[in-house]
């Protein structure tokens, strides 16, 4: 079993994967977008999610596959705390993938892939790197935004307002009400 430094888990996520093995992210496919690129939402989408999912547990990553592009230069750029990767061009998203997940294990830092690509988990599955399917990080996504969502509506009871005694609400609400200039309220 390995033996893990104190330096923060790395999660990678083969973006272009995880958009198109899950349906979380179809409806934000094919929408009117900047520079007419139907998949820019989706990925902005996925990056957001990453971020709330990575938050400050994870040095965490999403690699796309830019190699057709010869323009790529595989830089990565941080977004939302997080580093995103779009592959050198002639490089595929999966070699990047297998360098980091390596780069991390050298380090002895914990590992965590998600992808459902077969030549992915082959790479990059073993020496103690946690797989985690597309699929299933979508649920995960899916229960962290609920979490997150029940919190923010939970979040009205804990208000100065709700914690009063009504009577005394009341009373103060009363206070607050502009006087007339003869005193009278």
């Amino acid at each position: 079993m390995p033996v893990y430094s104190h330096k923060k888990p790395v999660l990678i996520v083969d973006g272009y994967n995880l958009l198109r093995s899950s349906g979380a992210y179809k409806d934000f496919e094919d929408v009117d977008d900047y520079d007419d690129d139907p998949l820019n939402r989706a990925r902005e989408k996925l990056i957001a999610d990453v971020a709330v999912y990575a938050q400050n547990r994870y040095e965490a990553y999403v690699v796309f596959d830019g190699g057709g592009n010869v323009m790529s230069e595989g830089i990565p750029q941080k977004t939302a705390g997080i580093k995103v990767i779009f592959s050198p061009a002639n490089t595929d998203a999966d070699s990047v993938i297998e360098r980091l997940s390596f780069k991390a294990r050298e380090e002895d830092r914990e590992v965590v892939v998600i992808s459902s690509d077969w030549a992915v988990q082959n790479a990059t599955f073993k020496d103690g790197v946690t797989r985690m399917s597309s699929a299933g990080f979508s649920q995960e996504i899916e229960s962290v935004n609920e979490d997150l969502e029940e919190s923010s509506q939970d979040y009205s009871k804990f208000t100065l307002g709700s914690r009063i005694d009504p009577k005394v609400r009341a009373k103060l609400e009363e206070m607050a009400r502009p006087r007339k200039k003869n005193g009278a309220r």
